[in-house]
C-alpha cells in the first residue's frame, strides 16, 4: 500500500506531523481521511482554516501556509504496528525535512509523535521550551483521532493557541 505524499514547501507557517497514514488515508492519498478523525473539524473550529476543508483538499492548504507530513510514511492500522527501526529512520528523515523547509511552527499531532521525534516523553501540550531544531517553534497538540478521550472543546482550545500565535496574539 502506498503512503500519502507530503505537502511541504519553504515558508510555511505550520506543518502538521502525524504518526503515519491510516489505510483509508493511503487508499485516498490524502492526510487525515478517516471519517472518524476530527482533524479537519478541529482546524476549522480552532480558527486555523477559514472554512471546513475535506481531506481531498489537503494540498490546497499550502496556499494558507499549512503543510503535512508524518514521522513514518508506511500506512498501518495502528501505531502499535510501527517498528522501532521505522521510528529511528523516520525521526532522522523528519528532522531533515524540518531543517530543509523550516516552517514557523512544527505541530505534532499527538504527544506520542513528539516523544518519538524528540525522545522527550514528558512534554506537555502546547509550545515546547527546548525545541530540537533551534529557531523553530515546536507545538504538541492532542491527536485528532476519534479514539481520543478529551472533549472536543478542550482539544479545540489547545489548537486555538496555534491560531492565536500565528495571528500574533501570543
Amino acid at each position: 500500500m502506498a503512503g500519502v505524499p507530503d505537502h511541504l514547501e519553504k515558508g510555511l507557517s505550520i506543518v502538521f506531523i502525524g504518526f503515519n497514514p491510516s489505510p483509508l488515508s493511503a487508499e485516498s492519498g490524502h492526510h487525515y481521511a478517516n471519517p472518524r478523525n476530527h482533524f479537519w473539524r478541529i482546524l476549522h473550529e480552532a480558527g486555523l482554516t477559514p472554512r471546513l476543508y475535506d481531506p481531498s483538499e489537503d494540498g490546497q492548504l499550502l496556499k494558507l501556509g499549512i503543510g503535512f507530513t508524518n514521522i513514518v510514511a508506511r500506512p498501518t492500522r495502528g501505531v502499535e504496528d510501527i517498528t522501532r527501526e521505522e521510528y529511528r529512520i523516520g525521526r532522522e528523515l523528519l528532522r531533515e525535512k524540518l531543517e530543509r523547509f523550516h516552517p514557523r511552527v512544527a505541530c505534532f499531532v499527538g504527544k506520542g509523535v513528539y516523544a518519538e521525534y524528540s525522545r522527550n516523553r514528558s512534554a506537555g501540550w502546547g509550545f515546547q521550551q527546548e525545541p530540537v531544531i533551534a529557531g523553530m517553534q515546536e507545538f504538541v497538540a492532542p491527536s485528532s483521532s476519534g479514539l481520543v478521550r478529551m472533549s472536543m472543546p478542550a482539544i479545540v482550545a489547545i489548537y486555538r493557541q496555534l491560531a492565536d500565535f500565528l495571528a500574533g496574539e501570543c
